[in-house]
Order: structure tokens, then C-alpha cells, then sequence
């Protein structure tokens, strides 16, 4: 069983790891809503958000797939734009702050003219997670396929770098034997060579001697 004060100091200690900000607001066809955020450098935000649109015939807001919502993430000490990405109505983005500042976070409709005649309303459900330490499991799970698949991708060209060594091994003892055998026949056909000059200077000398003597010239 825990004692009281650590239960406290465990509740404090989670509620300053992580800050979560959930709203909703608001907004017209192609309405743009921002929001100014003080993060520390190294922090990662997850953004969960979903738009809604007012229905006069059902009188009640409901999902409409073809409302596109344009998220946009901007380091107000930089001019960096962290995040530039347009979703479903339903979605989410995430980034993680580079600096220390403000950062703008930005919501807009992207709606087309249909929408503009009617000038729909939207509500927009916005839920902030800061300083979380990691993803959710799905995003962990695909972050590590992703990790995996490098890792086979890199153990099939290291596999395929060994076969090509290899291979280049097999050439260098293939031509090294070439080499050997044409050297040890260069030396061997230098030597028949050689043994034809003797004889031949051989012969040449006794049948000169030869001839000397029976001309009694000698």
C-alpha cells in the first residue's frame, strides 16, 4: 500500500510531465483559429482534432468527409513552419519544437464553393498533449515496421555488398591462376628456346669442324 504523501508527489510529478489541453471552438467556412504555445526546446506535441458541420435539415452537427482542415505549425523566433499539412476532418499532427518560443499553432477549413454559398459552420474539437515522452502504440508500432524494414533493407545490401566480394575473390584467384600458368609457361617456352639455340649453335659448330677437316683445312 503506498503512503498518502507519495500519492501526491506521484500526481504532481505526472501533471508536469505532461500537459493536456482539450477546447472546442467554432468557425466559418475557411475561418482560420490560432493558438500561441510556450514550449521548451526538445518537446514533443500531439494534436488531436476533429471537425464537425452544422446541418440545418438534422439541426445538429455531424461528420462531413469532404471538410478538409489545414493544420500549420510556425516557431514564431525562427519563421519556421514545423508543421504545413492538410487532413480529414478527423486526425492528427505531431511535432517536436527545435527552440525554446512561442510556436503558432493554426487551424483552418479548407472549404470549397458549395460550402462558401452556404457558409457552413464548423466545430472544431481540439485536444493538445505537451512534453509527452512518446507516441501513441500505433504510431510506436509503425515507427518500429518502419525500423525494422531499414534494417532488413540494410542486411540485404550488406548481404549482396559479401556476394559481390566474394565474387571479386573468386575473379582474383581465377586470374591469379591465369597469371601463374602463363608465367610458368613464359618460363618454360624461354627454356625450349634456349635449349634450341644450344643445339642448334651445336650442330652448326660440328658440321663446320666436319667440314674443315675433310677440306684439310684444319
Amino acid at each position: 500500500m503506498i503512503p498518502r504523501p507519495w500519492l501526491v508527489w506521484l500526481a504532481c510529478i505526472l501533471a508536469c510531465s505532461t500537459r493536456v489541453q482539450a477546447l472546442y471552438f467554432y468557425l466559418q467556412a475557411g475561418e482560420q483559429k490560432c493558438f500561441l504555445e510556450d514550449l521548451p526546446n526538445h518537446t514533443i506535441v500531439v494534436g488531436n482534432y476533429k471537425a464537425e458541420e452544422w446541418s440545418d435539415e438534422r439541426q445538429a452537427f455531424h461528420m462531413n468527409e469532404a471538410l478538409g482542415i489545414q493544420v500549420t505549425v510556425e516557431d514564431l523566433e525562427t519563421k519556421e513552419m514545423v508543421v504545413n499539412t492538410r487532413g480529414i476532418p478527423h486526425g492528427k499532427f505531431t511535432f517536436t519544437s527545435h527552440d525554446a518560443g512561442d510556436h503558432q499553432i493554426c487551424l483552418r477549413t479548407n472549404a470549397s464553393v458549395s460550402w462558401l454559398v452556404s457558409n457552413p459552420r464548423v466545430r472544431l474539437s481540439l485536444d493538445i498533449a505537451i512534453g509527452q515522452s512518446k507516441v501513441d502504440e500505433q504510431d510506436e508500432k509503425d515507427h518500429v515496421h518502419d525500423l525494422a524494414a531499414k534494417v532488413r533493407d540494410l542486411n540485404k545490401r550488406l548481404e549482396d555488398i559479401r556476394n559481390e566480394q566474394q565474387f571479386q575473390r573468386e575473379r582474383e584467384h581465377e586470374f591469379r591462376s591465369l597469371s601463374e600458368i602463363a608465367n610458368s609457361r613464359a618460363v618454360w617456352w624461354s627454356l625450349f628456346q634456349m635449349v634450341v639455340l644450344f643445339a642448334t649453335c651445336a650442330w652448326q659448330l660440328r658440321h663446320l669442324r666436319t667440314f674443315f677437316t675433310n677440306k684439310k683445312l684444319v
